[in-house]
């Protein structure tokens, strides 16, 4: 029996650069469901069409991205949300997670990097290409240090690099530690945090600014 084909919403207000995206999408097997040009139309489409991922410019007439998110979240649509946008912006990146999306990239990245990016948002984990991850990480080391849960050392360690995007095994190496202790160090975390999965720690992570860089 065939696989169901992931689905997924465009929006993005400039034609050449939706239709580059669904030619991109349809190219690895998604089922582009529908592409539209404004943060309202994007609204409507995603309350009917309930995809499985919405791909989603910022900066878009009727409703800006964000307006987007908000509202998705409010209404309790599970769509994964990749941001795709010009803007390499810390702080648009930051608002971007706290509200709800699972990857966050810019427009000149490879197509290949999108396809990634989508694919690790379904697995439920978070994606920052590498410019973003930097400018998102100068942020929370300004605000470094907050008081919150109290967190060891060797856990704020794990945390930085599980905010960067690294994998279990790539965190141990990194830390000279087993990939068993790593995922005790996160588990451990999610307990303290009151999260229950990896894309819920790295947005409690940002906004709470618990790592520097």
């Amino acid at each position: 029996m065939t696989a169901r084909q992931t689905t997924v919403l465009i929006a993005d207000d400039h034609a050449i650069v939706m239709e580059g995206l669904v030619a991109l999408l349809k190219e690895h097997d998604f089922d582009v469901v529908g592409a539209v040009g404004d943060g309202q139309k994007l609204l409507e489409a995603a309350r009917r069409l309930k995809p499985d991922v919405i791909v989603t410019d910022l900066s878009m007439p009727a409703l800006s991205g964000l307006d987007v998110l908000g509202k998705l979240k409010d209404e309790r649509i599970d769509s994964k949300v990749v941001v795709l946008t010009m803007h390499n912006d810390g702080e648009r990146a930051s608002q971007a997670l706290k509200a709800g999306a699972s990857a966050f990239l810019l427009k000149e990245s490879a197509g290949e990097e999108l396809v990634s990016a989508i694919r690790q948002a379904l697995q439920g984990r978070v994606y920052l290409t590498a410019a973003v991850t930097r400018a998102v990480m100068e942020r929370m080391a300004d605000g470094a240090g907050r008081p919150g849960p109290e967190l060891t050392p060797r856990q704020l360690d794990v945390l930085r690099l599980v905010v960067k995007g690294q994998r279990m095994k790539e965190i141990a190496a990194a830390l000279q530690l087993s990939t068993r202790t790593v995922e005790t160090h996160k588990y451990e975390m999610m307990q303290v945090l009151g999260v229950h999965s990896t894309a819920e720690l790295v947005r409690y992570a940002i906004e709470q600014r618990l790592v520097g860089d």
